[in-house]
């Protein structure tokens, strides 16, 4: 039934807050949350960011090396970083904040009226669900890109990604296990 499906619904969302501040202190707490700091240098990230995008364009197609190599503390290439700060420090507390708002509106009139009424949180709650769904297509065909096309989806469920041996280390005849 309707009734069935929105309780399922607000139960999921409030399991996926729950998620979401997990992995909000989790972040904090370690030293993993360098993958996520803004890169200060404007410069710097934006001729990276178009050198990734360049790669992704037809670099990738013709063999050219990456343009990005991980590391623990920075795995993710400039495109990568500035979607997971837009997704999980944007729109990801927008959709949390609709959701809660639509979930009891006469709790939260005030927020509802002051933000334009119903039907512009609604709207706005179901824009976010949009963007996150298409991310997740483009994240699953970009996820096929690695070495092999399960690689990315390997480090994905363990949490460790193979690093790629630095061509600069291979010449000197050292491993990256040196």
């Amino acid at each position: 039934s309707f009734e069935a499906a929105v309780k399922l619904h607000n139960w999921v969302g409030f399991g996926v807050i729950a998620n979401w501040f997990l992995w909000l202190f989790y972040y904090m707490a370690s030293d993993k949350v360098t993958n996520y700091h803004p890169d200060l240098d404007a410069k710097d990230f934006f001729d990276r960011y178009f050198r990734q995008v360049q790669y992704y364009a037809w670099g990738l197609f013709t063999g050219a090396e990456r343009p990005h190599r991980v590391h623990p503390h920075d795995k993710f290439n400039p495109m990568q970083k500035g979607a997971y700060q837009i997704i999980m420090l944007l729109v990801v507390p927008i959709q949390f904040a609709t959701g809660l708002f639509l979930w009891d509106i006469k709790r939260f009139g005030g927020a509802v009226e002051l933000l334009g009424g119903v039907r512009i949180v609604d709207t706005v709650h179901v824009l976010c669900f949009i963007f996150f769904a298409s991310f997740l297509f483009v994240h699953f065909y970009l996820a096929t890109l690695g070495a092999t096309p399960s690689a990315h989806f390997k480090a994905m469920f363990t949490g460790y990604e193979e690093m790629e041996e630095d061509p600069a280390v291979e010449e000197s005849g050292m491993s990256a296990a040196h």
